[in-house]
Parts: structure tokens; sequence; C-alpha cells
């Protein structure tokens, strides 16, 4: 089954929030927030719903960045819509599933984050641009063994449904 799944990055000024993931897949480590496009769900909806249940806040100025196609251990995963967004209304929360934290852009724990955002998400966030990736992972996703980025240029993007 190929899964489809959004990402949504809240930036202000020079600082994004990302959430700590506290269960599923890549639980204990930093992320956008996201999760999977429902049925009759564009994956706008899906990143703005996840948001909501998630962080408790509603994105504002959202914006299409990019999508990242994902293989493990030779088999195609699925596709991650990236959005981005200005800002949000609502107060942030904890919930079971992350605990949401800001962090400058040139402070952003890749350490601690999956071992393909160190080489697409400072496009997106730095320089504002739209990226499309395929990454390449091996071991149930323990290791990166090959990746390829583009960066999308023109100003029209059709996404299809």
């Amino acid at each position: 089954m190929v899964h489809v799944e959004t990402l949504l990055y809240i930036t202000k000024g020079n600082k994004v929030l990302l959430i700590l993931k506290k269960k599923g897949l890549g639980a204990g480590l930093y992320n956008g927030v996201g999760g999977k496009v429902e049925k009759n769900e564009t994956p706008l909806q899906a990143a703005i719903r996840e948001c909501i249940e998630e962080i408790g806040v509603e994105p504002l100025g959202v914006e299409w960045a990019g999508l990242l196609e994902f293989y493990n251990d030779g088999s195609l995963y699925g596709f991650v819509h990236i959005f981005r967004a200005e800002d949000y209304r609502g107060e942030l929360k904890e919930s079971e599933e992350a605990k949401p934290e800001w962090f400058e852009i040139d402070k952003i724990p890749y350490d601690k984050m999956w071992e393909d955002d160190r080489y697409w998400l400072p496009t997106i966030l730095k320089e504002r641009k739209k990226v499309y990736g395929r990454f390449y992972f091996i071991d149930d996703w323990g290791k990166l063994i090959r990746s390829e980025i583009y960066i999308l240029s023109g100003e029209k993007v059709i996404i299809p449904p």
C-alpha cells in the first residue's frame, strides 16, 4: 500500500515550529506536523487537520512547498506533501502524539531528525524554494543510502488530486 502523507512547517521570522514525535513511525525524532491524507481529503486539508489535531492550532497562509518520495528496503513507501505556513491561530498545546517546540532555523536539531531532512528542509525554510525529492532507506528506515533532490522553478505548480 502506497501512503500519501503531509508535513507542515510553521515559521515566524527566523524560527520554525517542530514537533517531538511521541509515538508511531519516527517516535523520538523532531519533524514537522503531519500525517496521513484521509479518503476524500486533499493534502492541504490533511495538513491543516493534522496541525489542529496534533498541536491545537490552525495554520494560516499555508502554501505547498514540495513533494517527497520515500522508499524503504526497496519498496515504495509513499509520498509526502510539504507545506509552509507563516502564522497560526490558537494556542499551542502538547498532545499524545506531539510536543511542539520552536527552533531558530540556523539551529535546527538535524541530528535528532530523519536523516533526509538536512538535505531538503533548508531549501524550503531558508531559501523559500519548492523541492521534489526521492529518498531510499534500508534496514527498516535505519540508513539512507541514496537521495535525489530537485529544486522546482516557475510560478505555477499543479498538484493532481
